[in-house]
């Protein structure tokens, strides 16, 4: 099993950094000396099955979760050395249900990190995100988000995220509640804007598909541990153990009737 940092990262800038990590919830182990590193500009994804630890590893950084032991860095910085507010304004997050504000239009909604920063041109900026992500903001910055499709919430979800050009990304099942297609269009738009805005992703996803398409390498978790990190042709090609074997056998399985009617 893998579960160390890299060491290919070790003489890279880390903007993300897990360190021997312990949680428990009750009796249950959810993370179990879990060590993981991030350099700037990567893009990661956490992979397995459902209570492998993957969420609740990313929450540390954002400090949703506070760890049992471990440490947990963000830009070389513990993040209880930053106060919470703070941490979280400088992080991008994209939870499953978006988290949009409901009595809020989509253009406030939007504007909300960078108007808490100070920003004088808060509005400008929203606009201009919504704009980048396909909302553009004079047919949907006025609408509420019961007033959206779900792709559209999600959307209006990544231009929130990303409004105050945030180095570091999280994003927990973003697209995961949402139709087959939508999820497809959403995923390569999403995948050029980390491309041309260069920012560092921390994504959890059930979908191995959408992980070997977003990010750089996929690290895969099992009851608390991270039983290898690598791309998704070295995982196919070299698991390291018989769980990440039957992972992406089962995945790639899934996909072969799908990829036979391209």
């Amino acid at each position: 099993m893998t579960n160390s940092t890299d060491a290919r990262l070790r003489n890279e800038p880390l903007a993300l950094d897990a360190r021997d990590v312990v949680q428990r919830f009750g009796d249950v182990i959810a993370l179990d000396r879990v060590s993981l590193g991030v350099a700037a500009g990567k893009s990661i994804a956490l992979v397995g099955e459902s209570g492998s630890g993957k969420s609740t590893l990313l929450r540390c950084f954002n400090r949703l979760v506070e760890p049992a032991s471990g440490t947990i860095s963000v830009g070389g910085t513990h993040v209880r050395d930053r106060p919470i507010v703070t941490l979280r304004r400088m992080l991008g997050y994209v939870p499953q249900d978006g988290g949009l504000m409901p009595h809020w239009r989509i253009l406030r909604n939007v504007a909300l990190v960078p108007t808490l920063l100070g920003m004088p041109n808060a509005s400008e900026v929203a606009r201009e995100t919504l704009e980048l992500v396909g909302l553009p903001a004079a047919n949907f910055g006025a609408r509420f988000p019961h007033e959206l499709s779900g792709g559209q919430r999600q959307r209006a979800a990544l231009a929130r995220a990303l409004a105050a050009r945030p180095g570091v990304v999280l994003m927990d099942e973003p697209f995961g509640a949402l139709d087959a297609i939508t999820r497809s269009d959403l995923q390569t738009a999403f995948d050029a804007l980390r491309r041309d805005l260069s920012f560092t992703m921390l994504m959890v996803t059930h979908d191995i598909a959408e992980a070997a398409r977003l990010a750089d390498e996929l690290v895969v978790m099992r009851a608390g541990r991270i039983e290898q990190r690598g791309t998704i042709d070295e995982l196919a090609s070299h698991p390291a153990t018989p769980y990440v074997a039957t992972l992406l056998e089962r995945a790639l399985a899934a996909s072969a009737p799908l990829r036979g009617l391209a």
